[in-house]
């Protein structure tokens, strides 16, 4: 790797000490540049979950970090107000609630010191923070509130309605009916905006209770929201499902949000830039085509511009690209930026001075820092190493940027990026999420594919491979399929493979972000072709290596590199062992089971859909495989994975039932499998797996699948 990080131990062999390394999930800079507040999980004392808590770090990458939140239900969303007090959600129990509803709310903790308190008493808590006001105490939050409900009050007492009777049934009236791992429904999401500005403590005088109280005015007293907090402003009222915005920002004085809300079309939609007044929630319609998306807005810090993302519709003919394009915060007089500028952002922010925007996006297995100036001058790499960086914020008082950056071979971390481009991580090595010391090494593979196009991957190696010593390799093939292998991932950690002496390949075949559009147009409509032959070629590459063991290798993915682990199994015999894990089986069976039908209906022709199904070739499927699935993943839904398992005993199984497959299958997990006992059981599972049909060992069960 091209920069230092600090290393103090190494947990990789033990999955116990892995998952009970800490992990920093998120991070805001204070309006004055001074302080940095991360958010870190730390697991449990039983070991089944994890605990968030705020960590405040000297910005200048000085000093100690200071813990500023301790509570058994931890804290997310971390933002600041413009009077630079901290805001985060919160289940905590809240004392001046007369009963604890165990819904989140909105914390305040305020920078002139002090216990945080809660902000807002909504039914149904508070979902998430939208977005902040810089220059005002201006805060913008997501909630849930029911279709029924006209105001706070009415929502608390239908939700009420429904617990007393035990009602968990939802009407659907439009689609989709969940998302990723939580049906959706019955409430609605709203946007809902707050004035902090006149928050203030107060110590109220004992109330001497009345010997006669009247009924109806204690019921409406006692559902009323509460006076001496800050009232939410709805500024989506009947929003539907567009309330699943694509991103908002508030002007620096919080008078004018800029949203991107979706515009149901019968399956699906679009998305649409426009302007709420937050006093009076009157809107207007920025940007809206139809088949194009408005996504992504950032308001300049003088709020006289808007920055955005706009990408039409993908069809089967190819992928469409994502442009970034700046306005007036008028929606006047738009143009695109970086025309010739061939990457995807997945981060926009305005530059301090407001004549460059500062982006993040793949590139070359990468995910660096980018300037792009709005003057129409070609866009500029700010940062040159082997990393990706996420949650960037610009200082105000300096223009140095501070930012999460991780690697296959350091987690995320905090770090401050100078003008010059000089990268320092902050309260080293004080921190309270210390850099684990990773085994092995990690280097580059290149090839040429067979359209000539090139071809790169991550090789992680373990300690001691070389020619006298090759080790086993691991083909480990990334989901999405729009995506990379770039940056660090706690459900996916290659380095629990090297540990245990596998080589692990992480290619970027067709269809990866961070090589351009004509890379991923190469596997359109066609997943199992250029995507596997690309796959193919590079593992020839690495497997011609001296210090790998071509005869011991082995593939896996999950999602997206579920689907290609189950192409190849029906495509080639050359591995000898299989893991597919939430994986796309039968693609007819999938794209209208998933929870965003028409999306993937929408990229495939009939006969792309037809060919690309790995479903046809389960009768040539000769490699053993684990297939691991989770119930509540609504996204690639646990039927491909059923569908598999049938089908696999049906043309494989012995003729008393046995069979060399497996199947590993999470009730009560997602897409990802995130309970922490339960990845110990799926890496366990994996491992014995691969030991089993990559190093002849006999089969070992893992003791806590019983």
């Amino acid at each position: 790797m091209s920069a230092q990080v600090h290393q103090v131990h190494l947990p990789f062999s033990s999955l116990d000490d892995f998952i009970a390394l800490p992990r920093i999930e998120g991070l805001a800079l204070s309006p004055d540049g001074h302080r940095v507040v991360l958010t870190v999980a730390t697991l449990a004392r039983d070991s089944t979950s994890y605990e968030r808590a705020l960590w405040a770090v000297p910005a200048d990458g000085t000093g100690a970090p200071t813990r500023l939140t301790r509570s058994a239900k931890g804290e997310s969303g971390v933002a600041f107000t413009g009077s630079g007090d901290v805001m985060f959600v919160s289940g905590r129990p809240d004392a001046a609630a007369e009963k604890d509803t165990e819904a989140a709310q909105l914390w305040l903790l305020p920078a002139s010191g002090g216990e945080a308190r809660a902000v807002t008493r909504l039914a149904g808590g508070v979902s998430g923070i939208a977005a902040t006001a810089t220059s005002s105490d201006t805060i913008v939050i997501t909630a849930d509130l029911l279709p029924s409900a006209d105001g706070l009050e009415a929502d608390a007492a239908a939700r009420k309605n429904r617990s007393d009777k035990k009602v968990s049934a939802i009407l659907h009236e439009s689609y989709p009916v969940r998302y990723w791992d939580h049906d959706l429904g019955p409430a609605e999401p709203h946007l809902l905006s707050l004035d902090l500005s006149n928050l203030a403590e107060s110590i109220s005088a004992p109330v001497t209770a009345d010997p006669n109280p009247d009924p109806a005015a204690a019921a409406a007293a006692a559902a009323a929201y509460p006076a001496e907090l800050p009232r939410p402003n709805d500024l989506t009222p009947a929003p539907g499902r567009a309330g699943d915005t694509a991103g908002q920002a508030l002007t620096p004085d919080g008078r004018t949000m800029i949203a991107s809300l979706r515009v149901r079309e019968q399956r699906s939609g679009r998305h649409v830039l426009v302007a709420i007044d937050v006093e009076s929630g009157q809107r207007t319609t920025l940007f809206d085509e139809d088949r194009v998306h408005f996504q992504s807005p950032v308001v300049s810090r003088d709020g006289s511009r808007v920055a955005f993302v706009r990408s039409a519709f993908s069809t089967p003919e190819g992928p469409a690209d994502q442009e970034i394009w700046v306005a007036g915060i008028d929606g006047s007089e738009p143009r695109r930026l970086g025309a010739d500028w061939d990457r995807w952002p997945s981060s926009t922010i305005f530059d301090l001075g407001d004549e460059s925007l500062i982006v993040t996006a793949d590139h070359g297995g990468r995910g660096p820092i980018f300037r792009i100036p709005l003057d129409g001058s070609a866009a500029a790499q700010l940062t040159s190493d082997d990393f990706s960086y996420t949650h960037v914020a610009v200082d105000p008082t300096t223009g140095d940027l501070v930012a999460l950056r991780s690697s296959w071979m350091a987690p995320s971390h905090p770090v401050r990026i100078t003008r010059a481009g000089d990268v320092v991580p902050l309260a080293t090595p004080a921190t309270p999420a210390t850099l684990p010391e990773a085994p092995g090494s990690i280097t580059e593979v290149e090839t040429v594919a067979e359209d000539g196009s090139p071809l790169r991957a991550w090789l992680l190696l373990p300690d001691g491979s070389d020619a006298q010593h090759p080790a086993p390799l691991l083909l480990w093939i990334h989901g999405g399929p729009l995506n990379s292998w770039n940056a660090w991932s706690w459900r996916w950690s290659p380095l629990l493979a090297v540990a245990r002496g596998y080589a692990v390949l992480l290619p970027d075949p067709a269809l990866s972000t961070g090589y351009g559009l004509d890379f991923i147009a190469r596997g359109w409509d066609a997943w199992g072709t250029k995507p596997y032959t690309d796959l193919l070629a590079i593992t020839d590459a690495t497997e011609a290596r001296p210090d790998i063991d071509a005869a011991k290798t082995a593939a896996m993915g999950g999602s997206f590199g579920g689907y290609m682990a189950n192409w190849i199994a029906g495509h080639t015999d050359r591995f000898t062992a299989i893991v597919s894990h939430a994986s796309l089986w039968a693609l007819d069976q999938f794209n209208g089971t998933t929870d965003n039908s028409q999306y993937w209906q929408s990229i495939f022709s009939p006969q792309g859909m037809l060919d690309s199904s790995p479903h046809h070739s389960v009768r040539d499927i000769s490699t053993p495989m684990l297939v691991i699935h989770g119930d509540r993943d609504y996204r690639v839904p646990v039927g491909e994975s059923l569908r598999l398992w049938s089908e696999l005993a049906e043309h494989h199984a012995e003729p008393d039932g046995t069979t060399r497959h497996k199947f590993l299958y999470f009730p009560n997990e997602n897409h990802w499998v995130l309970g922490p006992q339960h990845a110990v059981v799926w890496y366990e599972t994996v491992f014995a797996f691969l030991d089993q049909h990559v190093h002849g060992a006999d089969w070992k069960r893992p003791e806590a699948l019983g």
